[in-house]
């Protein structure tokens, strides 16, 4: 069989839905991987795009897709809810089948490199295919974000790994790496009280004494009317989703506010799923089938978990089974 990688780039644009067709064009109907999804928002600005296949075929289209977003995307003047520090912001590359955590940092290097020389845009490489250790966490990376950037980047300690130590001038930098399987979930909060956001990440980051694998902060949906507590889980084993979303609302509880809903951005391994649905099945004293199909698995995901706006195809494996 062979190796499948996950790659999922975000561009930092999700408003101009004409640009975003743009923008993906050159990873449309190639042969090697196939382009599963791509989510535009308009609160965040952001798009988060999903490709699954051969990281080799996956690189001439990138960097002709990353050339997209720099023509198209001036980090002068865009603003969004979602941190960021480039145009291109993230490129990461994630095992999935037949292929190892060393071959996506191996990618990572590959197309960090092929950016800078050939976009003329500074990369950073960070979790498993970081350089330097202060280069693990992305969010250490980004600290400053696309403004901040300008200087932070002339520090010793913040040469990128690849281009010259000065942003594109409109595109900024990106950061390129390599890593596990991360969950990016959102869970709505019903109030527009944007502290109640706030106050309730803080409980569940690991950074302010949560949980130890969860990056979490607070966002107004415009489009909804309503905040989020908006979150990275980079160890779903060990922080599995039920868990996150049982204490949101036990925090929220004391505000008086309800969790009417949550949404997976991009795709979520059939793992993550069964470890939270088994225990709502626990719970209800019901018997779990461990060998019900995606489209079940979707649709109790919906009905105990409560995901919105997610199908079958959210699932990894039923991308390539």
């Amino acid at each position: 069989m062979k190796p499948v990688v996950q790659c999922v780039p975000n561009f930092s644009e999700g408003r101009d839905l004409e640009k975003v067709e743009k923008i993906v064009a050159p990873l449309k109907n190639k042969e090697g991987f196939k382009l599963v999804s791509y989510e535009p928002d308009k609160d965040y600005n952001r798009t988060v795009v999903t490709l699954l296949g051969d990281p080799e075929a996956m690189l001439e289209p990138l960097i002709k897709f990353i050339g997209n977003v720099t023509e198209l995307v001036d980090m002068n003047v865009q603003e969004g809810e979602h941190p960021r520090m480039g145009a291109t912001d993230v490129v990461p590359f994630i095992p999935i089948a037949n292929v190892t955590m060393e071959t996506c940092v191996e990618m990572a290097k590959k197309i960090g490199s092929m950016i800078a020389d050939r976009l003329k845009i500074p990369v950073f490489l960070y979790a498993e295919a970081a350089q330097k250790s202060n280069r693990k966490k992305l969010p250490k990376i980004r600290k400053g974000q696309f403004e901040g950037m300008k200087e932070k980047i002339k520090e010793p300690d913040w040469t990128p790994d690849f281009g010259e130590a000065e942003i594109h001038p409109t595109a900024g930098v990106t950061g390129v790496g390599a890593r596990l399987p991360l969950i990016a979930y959102n869970i709505d909060l019903d109030t527009n009280d944007i502290e109640v956001a706030k106050k309730i990440a803080a409980a569940i980051r690991g950074s302010s004494g949560g949980y130890k694998h969860i990056q979490a902060g607070p966002v107004y949906l415009e489009e909804r009317g309503h905040v989020q507590v908006t979150m990275n889980i980079l160890n779903y084993k060990q922080n599995p989703i039920y868990r996150i979303l049982e204490t949101v609302k036990m925090e929220a509880k004391r505000y008086g506010v309800k969790v009417p809903s949550s949404e997976i951005v991009g795709l979520i391994p059939e793992d993550t799923i069964k470890r939270s649905l088994k225990y709502y099945f626990d719970v209800e004293r019901k018997t779990f089938d461990d060998a019900m199909d995606f489209k079940t698995l979707a649709e109790y995901a919906k009905s105990m978990i409560g995901f919105r706006d997610f199908d079958e195809l959210k699932i990894i494996e039923a991308n390539v089974a």
